[in-house]
């Protein structure tokens, strides 16, 4: 900026000679290049904008030092097309598609890079973190608009009256892309949803939380499928939130043994089989009510129906998957110490 002023300053004493003036020029033009693009780069650190900078800027530079950019300006305005009141000529064409561009690049890789250090910062909860990066979105995207429109010269009193009228007309048939959009609001300023949360819908269907949009919110499921559920299902529907308070779930298992088996031989046994597994929850640090712990369930018709329960610090599929493990363990138990699992028996009686 240094250089651009002092060139300011000193530009009248080369005006004497053309070549010194478009030297000047040239200097003074390359040096606000540079300026913006460091500018821009410490703002936004990404190549991408660097690259946009120097591409979108160098060619009037380049025009502007040839003396090419005025009269390339005034033929291309001089082709005009009328419209009713509107005249709209080449260089407004030109002019928008020039301008369009370098704010719509502009703005995707300033909106992702500025939305990437919002998620980075770890002081901030994940549904405070998305709530600003949502904010910053919608905000900038209204913003790049409004300098596009300003670019061009349209009159923004005309454009709020006729969008007040367009809105009106479109509300009906909108209604549910604002209601998606109001309840994505409500969700991430009330916190009742969080990345990594684990979800099960009312349908059934169940997933974690891999995404949250002002428009939907997107479930991965353990087999790697996502499911897109619009945000006001989560107004209409009833759904359940496994992990969001407390990551901690009690699940059980059933199974059955002879009429005849030792159940205070086979108990004792079990109870060790689930402390050995990591997965499981068990020690001093945990409460009785948290301890691993197996009961009779009833009594079948063919044998005891007894029924595992055990604590987990995670949702019991995928990775953290459990349940069989346990139920072979349990198998395993069962035949090295000769216990019995029960099967369908009949008396038949031969009446004479």
């Amino acid at each position: 900026m240094l250089w651009v002023l002092s060139l300011a300053m000193l530009s009248e004493q080369y005006l004497a000679t053309l070549v010194r003036q478009r030297i000047v020029i040239a200097v003074q033009s390359i040096a606000f290049l540079l300026a913006v693009m460091n500018l821009a780069l410490y703002l936004f650190p990404s190549k991408k904008i660097g690259r946009l900078l120097l591409y979108s800027i160098t060619p009037i530079i380049a025009l502007n030092f040839f003396d090419l950019l005025d009269p390339i300006t005034h033929s291309l305005d001089n082709y005009r097309l009328s419209i009713g009141g509107i005249n709209i000529s080449l260089f407004d064409v030109v002019k928008l598609a020039y301008i369009g561009g370098i704010l719509f690049w502009f703005g995707r890789e300033s909106n992702r890079v500025v939305k990437q250090n919002i998620r980075k910062q770890q002081h901030l909860d994940s549904s405070t973190r998305e709530i600003i990066a949502k904010l910053f979105e919608v905000g900038f995207i209204t913003l790049l608009i409004v300098l596009l429109l300003n670019v061009v010269g349209v009159n923004l009193t005309t454009l709020a009256v006729f969008g007040g009228a367009l809105g009106v007309g479109l509300g009906f048939g909108l209604q549910s892309i604002a209601s998606n959009f109001v309840s994505g609001l409500i969700i991430l300023m009330d916190r009742s949803l969080s990345i990594g949360d684990y979800i099960e819908l009312e349908s059934g269907q169940s997933g974690i939380i891999r995404e949250l949009n002002l428009r939907s919110i997107t479930l991965e499921t353990f087999d790697g499928k996502d499911i897109v559920v619009p945000n006001d299902v989560f107004f209409s529907q009833t759904f359940t939130n496994w992990t969001h308070k407390n990551t901690q779930q009690r699940y059980s298992l059933s199974f059955s043994v002879a009429y005849k088996t030792d159940l205070d031989a086979l108990f004792p046994l079990v109870i060790d089989s689930l402390k050995a597994n990591p997965q499981v929850l068990s020690g001093p640090q945990y409460s009785i009510a948290e301890q691993p712990d197996i009961e009779i369930k009833g009594f079948g018709d063919n044998g005891i129906d007894l029924l595992v329960e055990f604590w987990m610090n995670a949702v019991d599929d995928g990775e953290n998957r459990v349940s069989a493990d346990i139920l072979y363990s349990i198998w395993k138990l069962m035949n090295e110490h000769g216990f019995e699992f029960p099967f369908p028996q009949r008396e038949v009686r031969i009446l004479p």
